[in-house]
């Protein structure tokens, strides 16, 4: 039995999700709530090889082999680290999880929703979060923000993250319960602080 709290953090690339992530384990910390920091692709051991994959490998790749690289990698990741770490009592935050390839696989590059939901239940085993947290910014700005140095996912191009990003608001908008949506154009601070009343409520 979960004993622990799941939460994930999701937007498009350069949204400033990881500096929240960050932020919010400092602020448990402070409260003695012990946490674990992961992420999605890319977490110790295993994922992190299928995140060199994911992000750098330098042929083509189809839009089903890498979402079978994703959930693979979640697969992993959810048996290995986050149910130890949630049946320890931790407070799991992981940057990306399930909305992510439903995101940026479905709504994306075009995979049916319908499969990559059937496929991203297979790979979490039943498991999901308590709470996620899209933080929701133009695409022209977190493009600014990631750089000219992008990785294969970070160029896939506008109209690719435009669809990311419109994917994100209507997972929000149908699990409105479990998703929430934070404007991350605001302050940084404040966005923490909207971190922290999201937490609060659970």
């Amino acid at each position: 039995m979960q004993k622990g709290l799941f939460i994930t953090f999701e937007g498009v690339d350069g949204c400033g999700k990881t500096t929240q992530i960050e932020l919010l384990a400092e602020y448990l910390s402070l409260q003695g709530k012990e946490t674990l920091i992961t992420r999605e692709p890319g977490a110790r051991g295993l994922g992190e090889k299928l995140r060199e994959i994911l992000l750098n490998y330098p042929g083509e790749v189809s839009p089903n082999c890498e979402s079978f690289l994703f959930l693979a990698d979640r697969a992993q990741h959810i048996d290995c680290i986050i149910k130890p770490a949630l049946e320890a009592g931790k407070i799991v935050l992981c940057d990306r999880h399930t909305d992510s390839t439903l995101a940026y696989q479905g709504y994306g590059r075009g995979i049916e929703l319908e499969k990559i939901n059937y496929l991203n239940e297979i790979a979490v085993s039943g498991l999901k979060p308590d709470l996620t947290i899209v933080f929701d910014i133009d695409v022209e700005t977190s493009q600014n923000r990631v750089g000219k140095n992008k990785d294969r996912m970070e160029a896939s191009g506008i109209e690719f993250f435009n669809r990311v990003r419109n994917g994100y608001l209507d997972i929000a908008q149908k699990n409105a319960s479990r998703v929430k949506v934070i404007d991350a154009s605001d302050r940084i601070e404040n966005i923490h602080r909207k971190v922290v009343e999201l937490y609060c409520r659970l």
